[in-house]
């Protein structure tokens, strides 16, 4: 295998992640269940599915089952790539913003949810009547205390959510051991791979497909009488190492997903592709009640160097609008569930303000988030605008840390402790959740 350049290409980090190799990882594959032991983690695998396991899973192992009785549950939603902020939810009222977007700029009057100052993205108005219900919410100005223009470093970085740190744990992983929940299914990955941000010693359950997250074999189809799941228990009853007591754990977990496979999918709510896919998985999930907390969910791809867009057309045009219905129908596919979720957009960096030659946007700092459902005070912006200007390689600058706003849903939304899941920050109040 011949080295990656240690140098960025054609100035943007824009290739294959590389593992940190200081820091222990736990990843979804053979290599990282075999050498468990010496990450003191493991993670086990059956067919789409896979559960990471830690040190003090042995204990949790025997504790955790499933749970039906309602539980909240926070979704987060990366947006993989770095998404442009400023195309997202466009300050109209910043002459600045024009001047330096010519082509790709969008008018005042092709904005919706629009205010005296910020409007969003046109191809943004499936999330209208959650806008106007007060249910969703954008704060601006947000992003790690630093630039940092790594794809991969910032978001380990963001998701880590603990600077300094030689541990890699992720934020996600600590709401998990903080949350006063207790399920196998507690932390939830929908998607091919397990992120940063859920990396740690709680157990995670992750699948691409709920349709297929079950142990090879075990259908009623070709194992009517629960042979397999009966042999499987017994080989691994007795085995105490991070192997062992990560087979047992996948065994529950697995099994505690079956109300969650019985529940009716709903996919001519959603629009095509992985997100909406990923997101009708967790819709059947959460309404199932079996104890799910903490999800994550990737939607890609956002690094829009050349072909951005304006209004109707362009890159921006179609992930806009792929999010924006995406979420939309998660939502209406929750149900009253939703009074119990609340979703969360985050992405590694935003983009610079001024244009380049390719129609596109290099990578940049400040950026937007965007709250929805459950105990979000929505129907308006939130954040410090910090005000842009013109210059070649001026960025959005930062005015509210992102952990604020993380924390801000992670205090009204679970009884985990914000000192637990965001070590030794001290965060500030945004005010766009109900109580804080």
């Amino acid at each position: 295998m011949s080295a990656l350049p240690s140098e960025p290409l054609d100035g943007c980090d824009c290739r294959p992640a590389t593992s940190d190799l200081t820091r222990p990882v736990l990843t979804p594959s053979r290599r990282a269940l075999l050498r468990g032991a010496a990450l003191a983690g493991a993670t086990t695998m059956f067919g789409s599915a896979a559960v990471t396991v830690g040190p003090t899973l042995a204990a949790a192992a025997t504790s955790k089952g499933a749970r039906r009785t309602p539980t909240n549950a926070v979704v987060v939603v990366s947006l993989r790539g770095a998404a442009d902020g400023l195309s997202l939810v466009v300050p109209h009222g910043d002459p600045v913003y024009y001047q330096a977007r010519p082509g790709i700029g969008i008018r005042p009057e092709a904005l919706v949810a629009k205010d005296g100052f910020f409007g969003m993205h046109p191809a943004m108005a499936p999330l209208l009547p959650l806008w106007d219900a007060g249910k969703l919410a954008a704060i601006h100005a947000t992003g790690l205390p630093a630039p940092n223009r790594s794809h991969f470093a910032a978001m380990e970085e963001l998701e880590d959510a603990d600077p300094g740190s030689m541990s890699r744990v992720g934020w996600l992983n600590r709401l998990v051991g903080s949350d006063d929940v207790s399920s196998s299914l507690q932390g939830l990955v929908v998607g091919p791979s397990i992120p940063t941000s859920m990396v740690g010693p709680e157990p995670v359950m992750s699948f691409a497909s709920l349709d297929t997250a079950r142990v090879a074999g075990s259908d009623r189809g070709s194992d009517p009488h629960g042979q397999r799941m009966k042999a499987l228990r017994t080989q691994w009853s007795r085995s105490r190492n991070p192997m062992g007591t990560g087979f047992r754990e996948a065994l529950d977990a697995v099994v505690d997903l079956d109300p969650a496979r019985a529940e009716r999918a709903r996919p001519k709510l959603y629009p095509q592709g992985d997100l909406g896919e990923a997101l009708s998985a967790v819709a059947r999930t959460l309404r199932a009640n079996v104890g799910v907390s903490a999800v994550t969910v990737d939607s890609g791809n956002w690094d829009m160097h050349v072909g951005l867009g304006a209004a109707g057309g362009g890159w921006m045009q179609r992930n806009a609008g792929d999010l924006a219905a995406a979420i939309a129908a998660f939502f209406a596919d929750l149900g009253a569930v939703g009074d119990r979720v609340t979703l969360v957009t985050i992405s590694e960096f935003g983009r610079r303000v001024q244009e380049n030659a390719n129609g596109g946007l290099d990578h940049g700092w400040g950026n937007v988030m965007l709250a929805a459902g459950a105990g979000v005070k929505g129907g308006r912006y939130y954040g410090s605008w910090p005000g842009l200007t013109n210059a070649l390689d001026s960025d959005v600058s930062v005015t509210t840390d992102y952990r604020s706003v993380l924390a801000e849903v992670v205090a009204a939304r679970t009884t985990a402790s914000t000192a637990d899941v965001f070590p030794g920050f001290q965060r500030e109040r945004v005010g766009f959740m109900v109580g804080q």
